[in-house]
């Protein structure tokens, strides 16, 4: 008698975790690791790829490398600590998810960031390595590990990173969505303010499986899970998010976004001599409060400039002192950045900030600063003008004139 062999189950979502435990939210963040046990043992259609930095539990820092699947492990492999913070391990990890990918027979490919965020700044830091890696490298990398898998796998080359999840702070802005987008990736699910540790449940993978062809199911359950989600933290019951999005990058919206963003941005600058509608201007970004909405937040960190795009854009359209010309350019910025927002839920009194109000948080953030100390604070460790989308949408120009 010949024995049967068991064939792998065609998975429907292969999400890879890339948890930068390297840092001070080490033990907080690896629920994220317990939670992808739990779900892949509800759910035959999820396969976990997991590159995971950690101390927790030795003292000393190394790097796990495994799957998860069908409620158990595989693939596993301890080894040295890794830069969680270097582009290329970025790339190869993205690879190899991809190359799970294929080898599972996924329809979507799914990569979760998870550490520290710092909006148009960065991520991913490794405190051993002195470093945060840059948003555009952020979005190189997975650039670059999409190129590996497809050279390495010709017959494989057209898979690639359908969504980001940032289990991060801050991350949902228009220059991450713009540089994403130019990676080729579809969809960012993200926050525009900071988090509650642990954050993003891993379950969100199971809401993707589950809607793998409908977009707006797949973004009202990912944004669902996120913001019903209730953590344990300091004896007290948290939800991990203040705000939530997740951000169809279509490349023909994101050009929209970019011309009207620019066109906004130069008619600003152009009104340079106009002291009366540059204050004006000014007053109605100062009226959209920034992120960072928390009573730790000092006064030099660089997020209070990064304002809810839909919020400021239509302040300064509904702004009669302002030329017709200039509103209808708002009108159409914000117009623009609201056709990406697959969905999105945000918090009237968010209780782990004192009871911050973020309904105006309803889309990504953009940069705009309204005085000279907002202007990249932290520079050159963390900037948020080093970036494509600042420059093609001329926000030099308009930072001149208002900040």
């Amino acid at each position: 008698m010949v024995e049967s062999v068991r064939q792998p189950a065609q998975r429907t979502v292969e999400f890879g975790i890339y948890r930068d435990g390297d840092n001070n939210l080490d033990e907080s963040q690896g629920v994220t690791l317990r939670q992808a046990l739990q779900t892949s043992a509800k759910d035959a259609r999820v396969e976990y790829t997991v590159e995971d930095t950690t101390s927790v539990g030795t003292g000393r820092l190394r790097t796990d490398s495994f799957t998860i699947a069908d409620g158990g492990i595989g693939q596993a492999a301890i080894g040295g600590p890794r830069d969680m913070a270097s582009e290329k391990n970025l790339a190869r990890f993205v690879a190899h998810v991809l190359d799970n990918a294929q080898r599972s027979g996924a329809k979507q490919t799914w990569i979760e960031l998870t550490d520290h965020g710092a909006g148009d700044g960065g991520g991913l830091e490794a405190d051993s390595a002195g470093q945060i890696m840059p948003m555009p490298k952020i979005a190189q990398a997975i650039a670059d590990g999409m190129k590996m898998h497809a050279e390495q796998h010709p017959e494989d080359a057209d898979r690639k990173v359908d969504g980001v999840v940032a289990n991060q702070c801050l991350m949902a802005s228009l220059g991450f969505a713009d540089a994403l987008s130019h990676a080729g990736v579809r969809f960012l699910a993200a926050s525009p303010e900071t988090m509650v540790s642990p954050g993003v449940p891993s379950n969100v993978a199971d809401a993707i499986a589950k809607h793998p062809g409908d977009s707006k199911a797949l973004g009202n359950a990912i944004v669902g899970d996120v913001m019903h989600q209730n953590y344990r933290v300091d004896g007290d019951s948290w939800k991990p998010a203040a705000a939530f999005d997740v951000l169809d990058l279509d490349p023909a919206k994101m050009r929209a976004i970019e011309g009207s963003v620019k066109t906004l941005n130069d008619d600003i600058a152009s009104r340079k001599d106009d002291k009366s509608e540059i204050a004006a201007i000014r007053q109605d970004a100062k009226a959209v409060e920034g992120m960072v909405r928390f009573p730790e937040a000092t006064r030099d960190m660089p997020w209070h400039a990064d304002r809810p795009a839909i919020a400021l854009y239509d302040t300064i359209a509904s702004d009669g002192r302002l030329d017709p010309a200039l509103r209808e350019a708002a009108k159409n910025a914000s117009s623009a950045v609201r056709n990406i927002v697959v969905a999105h839920k945000e918090s009237g009194n968010f209780k782990a900030f004192d009871g911050s109000d973020y309904t105006d948080a309803a889309g990504p953030t953009v940069h705009f600063p309204v005085k000279p100390a907002q202007i990249d604070p932290w520079a050159p460790k963390v900037s948020e003008t080093r970036n494509r989308f600042f420059d093609e949408t001329d926000a030099a120009a308009a930072e001149r004139v208002i900040a």
